[in-house]
């Protein structure tokens, strides 16, 4: 209680995970485990996307279920929390693991374009995410994955939109990079953090695939940004009343 006022909890987080190419909402359930064990009160929700190569279609089927929660992705999914900072949408928080990042980084997609137009499917996941992946993990829509392709690839980060979300802003979206992936993701870190005030953190041990290959440790990444996430919320409330 404070001043007279007995001030209401606030509620858990809901975490959205968003999945890339080449998977299926399937792919999250390492990390839905992992969540689960460290924080059981956590409502976690991971949607099937469409796949249907438009970002603004795809931005606007994630965009209600996105409103106030804390959003995390990889790779593709990654991307689309981006597009979603930048179109305004309200979300409460945002854990995002090298996205793409269009003209900022130059060639940054150029491996995964060569292997794709090699092997297909099988060689754009094993490009992308390596010996974690399998094909059992795609859609069973070859197209699918082209139309996911193609949409990143064509994806620009509008940074000056990221960069005034309220979320950005407040220090409450963070990129991760893994360290043990390729200097270009890492300068893609590096742009978004100093063009765009988004956080960055380099994960130890990991690569881009960390949802399958380091699911614990990405799910306590985002445990550790929820929780900085309410006790700044609960800072603001107890300072709204007094």
């Amino acid at each position: 209680m404070r001043g007279g006022l007995m001030l209401a909890a606030m509620p858990a987080a809901r975490i959205v995970l968003v999945h890339g190419a080449a998977t299926t909402a399937s792919v999250w359930s390492g990390v839905c485990r992992s969540l689960s064990g460290l924080r059981p009160d956590l409502s976690v929700v991971a949607p099937q996307r469409a796949y249907s190569g438009d970002l603004g279609v795809e931005v606007a089927a994630l965009a209600e279920l996105c409103d106030g929660a804390v959003v995390a992705g990889v790779s593709g999914g990654a991307t689309l929390g981006l597009a979603l900072l930048a179109a305004g949408v309200p979300v409460r928080g945002a854990v995002l693991h090298e996205p793409a990042v269009g003209a900022l980084v130059p060639g940054l997609l150029a491996d995964v374009a060569r292997k794709y137009a090699a092997d297909g499917v099988a060689g754009f996941g094993s490009a992308l995410y390596g010996p974690g992946w399998d094909l059992s993990m795609a859609p069973a829509d070859p197209a699918a994955v082209e139309r996911d392709f193609a949409m990143f690839r064509a994806f620009e980060p509008v940074v000056g939109a990221i960069a005034a979300s309220p979320v950005t802003a407040s220090g409450r979206a963070l990129t991760t990079v893994g360290a043990l992936s390729p200097p270009a993701r890492h300068e893609a870190a590096r742009v978004l953090r100093e063009r765009a005030g988004l956080g960055s953190r380099e994960l130890a041990g990991c690569g881009h695939a960390v949802h399958l290959d380091k699911s614990d440790v990405f799910a306590a990444v985002i445990v550790e940004l929820v929780e900085s996430v309410e006790s700044v919320e609960s800072v603001e409330s107890v300072e709204g009343v007094v």
